[in-house]
């Protein structure tokens, strides 16, 4: 049971510097193709921005004296105006919107695509470093973020600078001396206001920080409340959770006094600051329109100003969700193709040659894996690799797929260089039923043809009852449209397994790699997937990682590991043999029990 709750520290923020937004630029790559679209909609963004600069002046006009004799008359000239700027402000507000969102849902579609279609091919050294949730976040939620940048952030900054440029040079226009003194007060007050409001904000998060530690509290006393009772810790859980409702409390009361404060600021800082803007215009002599435009504009420009400290906010948002995708951008991808046709030089027969083969991973120099590893195996041969947790097996399994590279030596499949060989070429040629099936959320349908997109219906049957799968699939109601769960979680263990080595069989691989599976399945489940696994492996090169030594004991050769080296090479009866061998012993182990 956990007695304090973590609280999540937020990344720091980045600055706004020439090198970040130069990486933010790189995104209108994407805008290009709708560039048409998007100018339309600065066009109207621009229309609707110099068309709010005339509001102020149109109110102005109206409560001219010479503008209410017009009205007395049938007709105000500057009332009509105002509705017509209304008017086409909406309509081009509207466009306006409509464009950049078009844009901006089309743009960060290709972005998405570009970012996991890239993801995708990046080599496993990359996922070694990162753990799922953080890419997934990169791709959602980062992505999102940029979302406002478009269609919001950089509409509100252009708006925002239209209004204060072209306002500051109407009020000069209108009076330089006032201009200078409203700009010496009114503009500091609001972006004092915007600075106020988000420290009073911090407190609103930190009481609803403490809030969810008590609710935390509430949760695991509710869910372990057998134990709670079992150590008679009901007052103990109590004292916590007053503990943590006292502090919520606390925070809430001392933003009580800052909120006070807040408003107390407004009333004298921001409306004496109007106040004294107005007294001073009086004492100047200007004239109630041009004042009340004035004091519109003033308010235009300090609102304005205070806006650009939230699109500055925004913009580091962005910033740093465009600095994590370019770092994954610029990861260096993998050569995977299409594979469409194999050309006779590509096709393998199946022979695979370890020469002096050296490996660490990556993420861990320190720590070598695979010590001069040499080894054939002949083409259709069934091979199987031995040896104690951490020998190194599945690191040969993946060395052989090409997931990485060695470190020394090299992997000859037919006698050529593997790095010789187009990546997605090899890997088509290849097939893989891991011991942790991970078969996908759809149906049985969809996790077959995996191993052949384009598979009919008839390939996909004969691919299921070689591989024994078949009279479990047509006792579905839904037969191959039977949906399988996140993972497989609807299917049994054998199922899954089955449901593989289907997917293997239709796939037809020349060389086949089994990490053996069989050693958490029931007798009956064993079985039918061992027979399943037997039929796959008929007429192509095997490589199995054995587990279980009882299943490889025909094994053309086996190869036994320990400590990243081969100890011992053989068929079952020749080992068997070896007094004091790695093998022997393994075999007593497992047959003792």
């Amino acid at each position: 049971m956990q007695n304090e709750t973590t609280a999540v520290v937020p990344a720091p923020k980045p600055n706004l510097t020439w090198t970040s937004l130069k990486k933010t630029f790189r995104l209108f790559r994407y805008v290009k193709p709708y560039w048409g679209e998007f100018a339309l909609g600065m066009v109207f963004l621009l229309i609707s921005s110099l068309a709010g600069l005339a509001f102020p002046r149109l109110l102005g006009d109206l409560v001219d004296p010479k503008s209410m004799g017009d009205l007395l008359h049938g007709l105000n000239k500057a009332g009509l105006m105002l509705v017509t700027v209304l008017v086409a402000q909406a309509i081009f507000s509207f466009f306006r919107t409509v464009l950049f969102v078009n844009v901006s849902e089309k743009t960060l579609a290709a972005l998405r695509q570009h970012v996991y279609s890239h993801m995708i091919k990046l080599p496993m050294r990359f996922f070694l470093e990162r753990r799922v949730g953080e890419l997934t976040s990169r791709i959602s939620s980062d992505i999102t973020l940029l979302q406002d940048t478009f269609t919001t952030t950089l509409a509100e900054f252009i708006r925002q600078m239209i209004i204060v440029i072209g306002g500051v040079v109407i009020l000069l226009i209108t009076s330089w001396q006032l201009t200078a003194f409203m700009l010496a007060i009114l503009p500091i007050m609001m972006v004092a206001a915007v600075f106020f409001g988000k420290f009073i904000r911090r407190f609103s998060k930190q009481v609803q920080t403490q809030v969810a530690a008590a609710n935390t509290v509430v949760e695991e006393t509710l869910q372990g409340i057998i134990n709670v009772k079992a150590f008679a810790n009901e007052q103990f859980e109590i004292a916590r959770y007053r503990q943590r409702t006292n502090e919520a409390a606390r925070i809430g009361m001392k933003s009580g006094k800052f909120r006070g404060a807040f408003s107390s600021f407004i009333i004298l800082g921001i409306f004496g600051a109007l106040v004294s803007v107005i007294w001073r215009g009086v004492s100047m002599g200007i004239g109630t329109p041009q004042l009340l435009s004035f004091i519109l504009y003033s308010v235009f420009i300090g609102g304005s100003i205070a806006g650009l400290a939230e699109i500055y906010t925004s913009l580091q948002k962005s910033i740093g969700a465009t600095e994590n995708l370019m770092e994954i951008l610029d990861e260096p991808e993998e050569a995977i193709t299409p594979v469409t046709h194999i050309a006779p030089a590509d096709q393998l027969d199946g022979q695979i040659s370890f020469r002096n083969i050296s490996f660490h991973y990556p993420s861990r120099p320190d720590l070598t894996i695979l010590k001069d590893v040499s080894f054939d195996v002949d083409e259709d041969q069934k091979v199987a690799l031995v040896g104690p947790s951490g020998a190194g097996k599945s690191t040969i399994v993946s060395l052989l797929l090409r997931l990485y590279d060695p470190i020394d030596g090299r992997v000859l499949y037919d006698g050529k260089p593997g790095t010789s060989i187009q990546l997605s070429v090899l890997r088509s040629q290849m097939a893989v039923v891991p011991q942790d099936v991970f078969l996908f959320g759809g149906t049985i349908r969809e996790n077959i043809a995996y191993g052949k997109p384009d598979a009919t219906e008839d390939e996909i049957e004969a691919a299921a009852r070689k591989a024994n799968a078949w009279e479990f699939i047509r006792n579905f109601p839904l037969g191959l449209e039977t949906i399988v769960g996140e993972r497989g979680i609807q299917l049994s263990g054998g199922q899954r397994q089955r449901i593989a080595i289907a997917r293997a069989v239709l796939k037809n691989p020349r060389i086949l790699i089994l990490d053996e599976a069989t050693s958490a399945l029931d007798s009956e489940s064993e079985r039918l997937v061992q027979d399943a696994l037997d039929k796959l492996m008929e007429g192509r090169t095997s490589i199995v990682i054995a587990h279980r030594l009882s299943t490889i004991r025909q094994a053309d050769k086996i190869i036994v590991l320990d400590k990243g080296q081969i100890v011992e090479q053989g068929t079952h009866t020749e080992l068997i043999g070896v007094d004091g061998g790695l093998y022997r012993m393994l075999s007593e182990m497992q047959f003792s029990h």
